[in-house]
């Protein structure tokens, strides 16, 4: 029997990634995301995919972020009870995320049923955090780089991807079939996190295009990011900042305790990081040294350049802080979390600051203040727009599209085909055109629920 993979996310979308590969019977799903963005793509959440929960035989997670790990909860909570497969990394950040997406969407229900903002009655999560504690029982893992066995019969293997802590490429061996999935690739000059390994031999490569056309700038983080902070330092306003919790918090925290040493910052200008995720994720670097660009000491130099904000009092309290500031605080595409607290109250100042730091995905407010929204609409209101928004165009964890075209040159031979997922339409197009154009491979832009 041949082997077919179906595209249940991650196809015209840069979320939701879940790629259902199917052979003699068998089945096992890459990835496991939560769609985001557009209400039409959120919705997908609700709708049962088109297979039962317990016919899933094995999950293989290329990275913790949501966008590849959020729906897990939801499945097992449904009846799936196999295996999931990551690098230790990997599970250690789900261990992060996963509650805290469970307990924020428990949150937003609940105020949702208080203020009577849902149309349902009531407003009910997908999963709650004790869902997802549950589910993380069901994780094993894998070196990087070792060789194993997800279902009897098929072999994979584990390649750095740069990106974030534990995230990999996939090489899956079944059916006498070499399926290469890229997850999502670093960026090779990445401040924080290494290179992505050079790719496999493969017959099929499932490859991402979050940034398939367009290029970085050559400026670095350091030079775009130290003139805005001194900029809104200098008027005494506040620097609200979206981050995600796992990987741009760390990098803007590195360039804060960078740019203070230098003299570029006032060492006394007060930095908080207002996430509990976002504050257990940095500790997880000092656990996971030689899979990352920094040493002991600079882990160390990260963490102590911010006042870490645990509890919802302590984030009340920034806000009884006068003067010049900045506020680090999840989501980074500001979709949930206590950004929207610090957003509500800080974005009617035109002295205040929101920097964006990484991809907002279309549907997003992060997408709605990109693109000069003059109002924002967050608990139910619409809140005027009157502070400067600046979007950092070097702070991508995202291997841009020329990265991405030389991870594929750097196959050893030619593969069959190439199907090219988790970017916006325009960008998977774009990047499929390279690839048939520049390698003269066949690629295509897969359609959400196909099967090939």
């Amino acid at each position: 029997m041949s082997v077919h993979i179906r595209f249940l996310g991650g196809a015209g979308t840069v979320t939701g990634s879940k790629y259902l590969v199917e052979h003699e019977g068998q089945s096992l799903l890459v990835d496991c995301g939560l769609f985001q963005g557009y209400k039409q793509l959120r919705l997908r959440n609700r709708d049962p995919l088109p297979v039962l929960p317990n016919h899933i035989g094995a999950i293989v997670l290329t990275h913790a972020h949501l966008d590849h790990s959020g729906y897990l909860p939801l499945l097992a909570k449904e009846g799936f009870h196999g295996k999931v497969w990551s690098t230790p990394a990997t599970r250690d950040l789900a261990q992060i995320l996963l509650p805290d997406s469970g307990h924020i969407q428990e949150e937003d229900a609940a105020y949702a049923n208080r203020k009577g903002f849902s149309r349902h009655s009531p407003a009910l999560p997908l999963y709650t955090e004790e869902d997802a504690r549950r589910s993380l029982k069901l994780f094993r893992t894998v070196p990087m780089r070792q060789a194993f066995e997800p279902l009897r019969g098929w072999q994979a293997r584990f390649s750095g991807a740069g990106h974030i802590l534990g995230a990999a490429s996939l090489l899956l061996t079944v059916g006498g079939q070499r399926l290469l999935f890229s997850g999502d690739l670093g960026r090779p000059d990445d401040a924080l996190m290494l290179p992505p390994d050079p790719p496999p031999a493969a017959d099929v490569v499932v490859c991402e295009s979050t940034y398939g056309d367009r290029e970085h700038p050559t400026e670095d983080l350091l030079a775009e990011l130290g003139p805005a902070l001194q900029r809104v330092s200098a008027r005494g306003g506040t620097v609200v900042v979206p981050v995600f919790a796992v990987g741009r918090a760390q990098a803007l925290l590195y360039a804060i305790a960078q740019l203070k040493q230098s003299g570029a910052l006032p060492r006394a200008l007060p930095v908080y990081l207002d996430s509990p995720m976002a504050i257990h994720s940095t500790e997880l670097f000092h656990q996971h040294l030689g899979e990352h660009r920094l040493d002991a000491a600079q882990c160390r130099e990260m963490g102590a350049v911010a006042r870490m904000v645990q509890t919802p009092d302590e984030s009340k309290a920034i806000a009884r802080q006068h003067g010049p500031k900045v506020i680090l605080a999840a989501s980074g595409m500001a979709t949930g979390g206590r950004v929207l607290h610090h957003l509500a109250l800080y974005l009617g100042d035109h002295r205040n600051m929101v920097v964006l730091t990484g991809y907002q995905a279309p549907g997003t407010r992060g997408a709605t203040l990109a693109s000069g929204g003059r109002s924002l609409r967050i608990h139910g209101q619409d809140l005027p727009v009157r502070a400067e928004i600046v979007q950092l165009t070097s702070a991508s964890a995202h291997a841009d599209a020329n990265q991405l075209m030389a991870w594929l040159r750097a196959l050893p031979s030619a593969p069959r085909r190439v199907f090219v997922t988790h970017g916006d339409m325009a960008a998977a197009d774009a990047l499929r055109h390279r690839i048939e154009t520049e390698l003269h491979w066949p690629a295509m832009v897969p359609e959400h629920g196909s099967t090939w």
